[in-house]
C-alpha cells in the first residue's frame, strides 16, 4: 500500500498545469521580446501577393512559441502562410502571468507583407 501511495505521489508531482488562457480576466498579455519577420517568397513576389496572415499563437509559460495556426490565411499557394508561421515559431516572449505566475496564453498575432 505504501509503494502504491508513493507511486500515485510522483505521479501527481509530475503533473503540470497545462491550461492555456486568454487574455484579460486577471490574466497579463505576453510582451515580445524578439520578434522574427516572415520571408517573402520569390513566387509570392512574382505574383504581387500583399496583404496579412492572421495567427492563434500559444505562448507557453517559459515565453517561447507553442501551437501555431493560420487563422486568416494571405496565401497557401505561394508559402507566405507558411513562411509565416515558421517566423512566429521563433518568436521570445516575457510570459503572461496569472495571479503572478507564468502561464500559457493564447494570443492573435497579423502578420503584414509589403512590397514597399
Amino acid at each position: 500500500m505504501k509503494l502504491l501511495l508513493t507511486l500515485a505521489l510522483v505521479v501527481f508531482a509530475g503533473v503540470q498545469d497545462t491550461a492555456i488562457y486568454e487574455p484579460g480576466k486577471g490574466v497579463s498579455l505576453p510582451q515580445a521580446t524578439r520578434q522574427v519577420k516572415a520571408d517573402y517568397t520569390e513566387e509570392a513576389k512574382a505574383n504581387r501577393i500583399e496583404g496579412a496572415v492572421f495567427l492563434d499563437v500559444v505562448v507557453l509559460a517559459d515565453g517561447a512559441v507553442g501551437e501555431v495556426k493560420v487563422a486568416k490565411s494571405l496565401d497557401s499557394i505561394y508559402g507566405l502562410d507558411a513562411n509565416a508561421v515558421k517566423a512566429m515559431k521563433k518568436w521570445e516572449f516575457k510570459p503572461g502571468t496569472k495571479d503572478g505566475k507564468p502561464v500559457a496564453v493564447r494570443v492573435h498575432v497579423e502578420m503584414t507583407f509589403s512590397l514597399r
